[in-house]
């Protein structure tokens, strides 16, 4: 079962320390929770994610299906004993990478795609969501939603928003396992009168957790600190509130101002993969010419593995010659310069002093 405790507000801005405690143990937050898609984090172990201070990560429900199968993944003993992570794991409903898909095709009771490898046709709806994410095992899984596009009209988000809701009444129906904690997401696009209509309505229900969705697709800073703001209000203040997909540093700390407390996204170890690493001066790629003979850590202010032993130069080095190492290196940096992030974040809420950090981090962070 899941317990959120609220630990903290911060006087100046709606900014939360809180505690949730999972079977597989406690998460601090505000928390970011790198994301392992396939059951694994892009060029790191479970050890080496551990050591970043990953506190939970987030997998993914559409793609686990597919390969290698949630009956796969229950025989191994469920999600954490298959991919040997012991602490907490999230998996996603698989909405926002359904509804993303070409040809697919949206009803009443679910939506019908086509596998991308295979062509086989498949359906997953509130009951397939649950009953994949109850095989997989995780500690928090998400409702079945429509995931609706930006831009959306008014009349299309309010017709959306209602099957969203019947389906996570329908979620609630089908879940079957006490020790998974199953969290309602807000949808509505834009439009502030759809956020606080879904949000109350879901609240209703009395779900253990909430998530704000469909604020990461394309819709930028300014309209996501909006959305934010007008859904926030109606969100319990004795739950987690979890803004999906998001983002970048900016987009973290302007939400954990507005009230937010979990967060995931693939930016850290996709940007690694490409070498763009970030540190508290803003981003550097390190196949520039520049780090070439630049003995320097990646960020001098950074405790992690990459920083403690390793150079620019020698990163440089490693994308150039296409070692894998530099993917792993540039991974274990970028995850945990978020941690370290959201850690500071912790330590100012307890201070009361979560907008100077704010304001000082974003200072210097985007200062180039």
């Amino acid at each position: 079962m899941l317990k959120f405790e609220l630990l903290k507000n911060d006087r100046q801005t709606r900014a939360r320390r809180g505690r949730v405690t999972t079977p597989h143990g406690v998460i601090e937050t505000p928390i970011f929770m790198p994301v392992g898609t396939h059951g694994a984090l892009k060029a790191m172990t479970p050890a080496q994610a551990l050591e970043t201070e990953a506190q939970i990560i987030l997998a993914n429900t559409y793609h686990l299906h597919l390969k290698p199968g949630e009956g796969l993944v229950e025989k191994a003993g469920g999600l954490h004993s298959f991919m040997q992570w012991p602490k907490p794991i999230l998996t996603d409903s698989g909405g926002f990478q359904v509804f993303s898909l070409p040809n697919k095709e949206i009803g009443e009771q679910g939506v019908h795609f086509k596998d991308e490898v295979t062509g086989k046709r498949i359906f997953i709806g509130p009951q397939e969501a649950m009953s994949i994410q109850n095989a997989l095992g995780a500690d928090i899984i998400m409702a079945f939603d429509e995931c609706i596009p930006y831009p959306s009209t008014h009349a299309y988000a309010a017709k959306s928003i209602k099957k969203t809701l019947r389906w996570a009444e329908a979620c609630q129906k089908h879940h079957r396992r006490e020790d998974q904690a199953l969290f309602g997401i807000v949808q509505g696009g834009v439009y502030d009168d759809l956020r606080r209509d879904c949000a109350k309505a879901l609240t209703s229900m009395n779900f253990p957790g909430y998530a704000i969705g469909g604020v990461s697709v394309g819709e930028g800073l300014e309209l996501l600190k909006k959305v934010v703001e007008y859904t926030e209000p109606f969100l319990p203040q004795e739950k987690p509130r979890y803004l999906m997909g998001v983002g970048l540093p900016e987009d973290i700390l302007e939400s954990i101002e507005r009230g937010m407390d979990m967060f995931d996204c693939v930016i850290p170890t996709r940007y690694a993969r490409s070498a763009t690493l970030f540190t508290r001066r803003g981003k550097i790629r390190l196949t520039n010419r520049r780090y070439r003979r630049d003995f320097f850590p990646v960020d001098p202010s950074c405790d992690c593995y990459c920083c403690k032993n390793f150079t620019r130069a020698y990163l440089h080095h490693l994308f150039s010659a296409n070692e894998i190492l530099s993917a792993t290196l540039a991974a274990i940096h970028n995850v945990r310069f978020y941690l370290n992030m959201v850690a500071g974040a912790r330590k100012a809420i307890e201070e009361d002093d979560y907008l100077r950090f704010k304001d000082d981090f974003l200072a210097e962070y985007l200062s180039d």
